[in-house]
């Protein structure tokens, strides 16, 4: 296969790299993503949002295949058409085709599609000039049709969001695979954590770019005092009080009982202090949630406020004084981080993937410990005008406009030796 070429956009020049050269041609780029379905994630807000700018950007025709209409996850059915990302991007005019499978009730290995599955997912790959899959876990309907000698000959990249792939199970090995037969041909990887996590793991494609995520700094922007003063008053929260906010789902990867040990500690300093949670499960209606409540020895007064799934997110941003993640594996370039420092939270982040060059210069990094958690949160309170302006000031290099542009260089330098071939 010979030696990949890297290249890292946004954070470094590329290396080994060929020059970019424009397209010549009559139509657009037709691009399909691989969805593994539409679920709350940070990896999908992320990727929806590079394919509904790409698609309003002229020059691209974007479509997505899901590989299921509903997803059984944190606890709860989440329907992909109740999704906000499906709405918008179908309001974009985005086509979006799914299988009728729920995520979570069996997984999906290259030998449990159908043959009516593999030959409309063939045809609709034999539709695209190039196919993106978000995440390794698509990747199996990729290995069915090349096993069934049903794949088109199309340039695939697989758009990586993690720093540790030993938890993807065996998608790992569907990329590795993948990587080796030529079936993919290209990683883009959103921290350069992730790209040196999955080589070491055996991917090998022959190119592989780095491309920072980046936000929508219109959305995710610091309130008035009268937004912050309403959306406090509709929770039950003193226009005074400190808030601490961690926005994620209920899972092991994102510890929320290493969060709630700290806000036991952090609450006994700070009796006045609220502690927003939101994300898929974290919610009391979850048991688990609620036996990890139990298990912290919060006292009875604490200002636990647990939201559960929101799609007021910038709202809840504007609000928080500091922007908690207390990850344990996994994360790359956590969206929380970036998305509350442009609305002027500080964050506060434990130092997974590329979490502390995230946050360099305007946030806080902590060792995984509740007592080292709950003093980091006080110092960034003791700080908070001179962390909130320095994470005012980021605001330009976290946004979405550069991410875009680098995805849409990347897709046209894959596609162009296809063009220059025909």
């Amino acid at each position: 296969m010979g030696k990949p070429q890297t290249a890292v956009i946004g954070t470094a020049p590329l290396v080994g790299a060929p020059p970019r050269k424009a397209i010549a041609m009559n139509r657009p780029v037709r691009v399909l993503s691989l969805y593994e379905g539409f679920f709350a994630g940070g990896a999908r807000i992320l990727h929806s949002d590079v394919v509904a700018g790409l698609h309003a950007g002229g020059g691209q025709e974007h479509s997505i295949l899901s590989l299921t209409s509903a997803a059984r996850r944190d606890a709860s059915l989440q329907h992909a058409h109740d999704d906000t990302r499906f709405r918008s991007l179908r309001a974009a005019g985005v086509r979006i085709d799914t299988f009728d499978r729920v995520a979570g009730d069996h997984p999906m290995t290259p030998d449990s599609f159908t043959a009516a599955e593999l030959a409309h997912a063939a045809n609709l790959i034999a539709e695209a000039d190039i196919v993106l899959s978000l995440k390794e876990q698509p990747l199996s309907l990729i290995v069915a049709l090349d096993r069934a000698g049903m794949l088109p000959d199309r340039p695939t990249a697989a758009c990586l969001h993690r720093s540790d792939p030993t938890h993807s199970g065996p998608a790992l090995g569907w990329l590795v695979d993948a990587g080796t037969s030529g079936a993919v041909s290209a990683t883009i990887s959103c921290a350069a954590s992730t790209s040196l996590a999955y080589t070491r793991a055996g991917v090998a494609t022959t190119h592989a770019w780095v491309i920072d995520n980046g936000i929508d700094t219109r959305r995710f922007r610091p309130g008035t005092r009268a937004e912050r003063r309403g959306i406090r008053e509709s929770l039950g929260i003193p226009e005074t009080a400190p808030v601490v906010l961690l926005a994620a789902r209920f899972d092991a990867m994102k510890d929320p009982g290493l969060f709630l040990d700290a806000v036991a500690r952090h609450s006994r300093r700070h009796p006045g202090a609220h502690y927003v949670l939101c994300g898929s499960g974290m919610t009391f209606a979850n048991p688990g949630f609620g036996a990890l409540v139990a298990d912290s020895g919060l006292g009875a007064g604490v200002a636990l406020h647990a939201l559960g799934l929101r799609e007021d997110m910038p709202a809840l941003y504007r609000i928080a004084d500091v922007v908690a993640l207390t990850s344990a594996f996994g994360e790359a370039s956590p969206l929380c981080l970036a998305e509350g420092a442009a609305s002027g939270a500080i964050p506060v982040t434990t130092d997974v993937g590329d979490a502390a060059r995230v946050v360099a210069g305007f946030g806080l990094v902590t060792p995984r410990d509740a007592n080292a958690i709950a003093g980091a949160w006080h110092e960034a309170l003791s700080r908070r005008i001179e962390l909130r302006s320095a994470a005012i000031s980021s605001r330009g290099r976290l946004d979405r406009r550069r991410m875009i542009a680098d995805y849409r260089g990347a897709i046209e330098e894959l596609v162009l030796p296809e063009v220059l071939a025909a």
